[in-house]
């Protein structure tokens, strides 16, 4: 950009300043989508993204699908739908439910959505005010913090641990809020294989979260994008299962299961609050894509076709998760912690207090590898030392290179940190990367909140 456009833009900003929404000063842009321009550049590993492999999805099973369509459906697929969704892909939405335990699930409490990301929003704009309180666990879904900070909600963050949100924290802060005069709106939690922190909540939590919903008569948003990429152990009851729909909205998504490209997901919710989503949808977009709807019709029509994908699935994500488990190991300091995921697409890695993950990823993104910062997961400034990190999208050899390099740049950052405190026998430190040197594509990527000057304090939840 030359210097004249950057003055032009200037003036531009200043001359629409005053038109934007009050909502703007508190909206922030989700980081993974944020590093999505710098990590499809070929030569930079990305471990940044929820990303599902769709490589793998069979290419003549797609040009098989989308045939029949032709064939059968295509006046159907090139016209609006229903904003509640078609019947045909509301039939296999309780179909995947029910392979997850959910048994007995009415289409009509079914809202097809465009994405899993589209439930959040309507969730928020159904139910919540500026200032409102959310409950959301700590960390958590980098791509809810947009979400919730766009409708101006107070959000409060309860710790994790290697069994989900402390459910003790949970009613101490309910105990809290309740002597202000303050009612959360819903609480918000990833049960299963929790992104970011890769654990898993304990039947014995999920059973006191819906009683607490129960008894104080509160909404639950259950995220549960990756119940069906369980890679070991015996699968838990879903939190709708628990509660029978009086209290718990559940979220699901055909992004992790079949393909993102889709933007296929769907609410299950109380049907007066389906009810009031509903009319939200129809003034965010009418309704989902009729096209992609009918694929996933068609391809859930084939028999045993979903289920031997999604085996196919969890073998190779399996495969994925036990060689960065190893790579960590090998490459990763021994101050160095993560969690070891019994399913879904991540691992929580936390380092080091002294090191910020915010300022590490400049460092990575120069040896071309790529994480999410552990800042994007929270909304009160901690996350400093932690880092999200994905096995899913890239190849063995692409999992432990990246991790390696990362390592590599972790190293100089212990390094040099032991030699300004003395705390071990030195290493010489590599020069320190000029931060100046900076593209602009990167200055955009690191603009998560941060107050100046802070440093990580580190997160005890995974």
């Amino acid at each position: 950009m030359n210097r004249s456009s950057s003055r032009s833009s200037a003036r531009d900003l200043e001359r629409y300043a005053g038109l934007f929404a009050s909502r703007t000063r508190v909206m922030t842009s989700s980081a993974m989508r944020d590093l999505m321009a710098i990590t499809e550049r070929p030569e930079v590993i990305s471990l940044a993204g929820g990303l599902p492999d769709t490589s793998t999805f069979p290419p003549e099973l797609f040009a098989k699908v989308t045939a029949q369509m032709a064939a059968t459906v295509t006046a159907r697929a090139l016209q609006y739908a229903p904003t509640e969704g078609l019947s045909a892909t509301k039939e296999v939405i309780a179909e995947v439910m029910a392979a997850e335990g959910t048994d007995g699930i009415d289409p009509d409490d079914v809202l097809v959505t465009t994405g899993g990301q589209q439930v959040i929003d309507l969730v928020c704009k159904t139910l919540v005010d500026p200032g409102d309180v959310i409950i959301a666990e700590a960390p958590t879904y980098p791509g809810a913090v947009p979400a919730f900070s766009a409708y101006q909600a107070d959000v409060v963050q309860i710790d994790l641990d290697e069994d989900g949100m402390k459910i003790d924290l949970l009613e101490e802060t309910l105990d809290r809020l309740e002597a202000e005069g303050r009612r959360p709106k819903f609480i918000y939690t990833i049960p299963n294989f929790h992104n970011p922190g890769g654990v898993t909540m304990s039947l014995p939590r999920r059973q006191r979260l819906v009683s607490i919903a129960r008894e104080r008569e509160l909404l639950v948003l259950e995220d549960n994008p990756y119940g069906l990429l369980r890679y070991e152990g015996e699968p838990l009851p879903t939190l709708r299962s628990l509660d029978g729909g009086d209290f718990v909205i559940y979220l699901g998504t055909f992004s992790k299961i079949l393909a993102p490209g889709l933007r296929i997901g769907w609410a299950v919710a109380p049907r007066p609050v389906l009810q009031k989503m509903n009319v939200g949808k129809q003034g965010a977009d009418l309704n989902s894509s009729s096209m992609t709807q009918l694929f996933v019709a068609e391809y859930f029509s084939i028999p045993g076709q979903w289920r031997a994908y999604l085996d196919s699935l969890r073998e190779l994500y399996r495969g994925r998760r036990d060689v960065m488990l190893e790579a960590l190991t090998e490459h990763f300091p021994p101050e160095a912690t993560w969690s070891v995921p019994h399913g879904g697409l991540f691992l929580w890695v936390t380092l080091p207090d002294y090191i910020d993950t915010t300022d590490l990823l400049a460092r990575a993104l120069q040896e071309n590898v790529a994480f999410v910062p552990g800042r994007a997961a929270y909304l009160d400034g901690r996350g400093g030392s932690s880092m999200r990190m994905n096995f899913s999208m890239v190849g063995d050899a692409d999992i432990r290179e990246g991790v390696r390099r990362i390592g590599e740049v972790i190293r100089e950052q212990v390094e040099f940190y032991g030699t300004l405190t003395g705390t071990h026998r030195a290493v010489p430190p590599p020069a320190e990367p000029a931060p100046a040197e900076v593209d602009p594509a990167l200055a955009d990527v690191l603009h998560l909140p941060r107050r100046e000057g802070e440093r990580g304090t580190g997160s005890s939840s995974a």
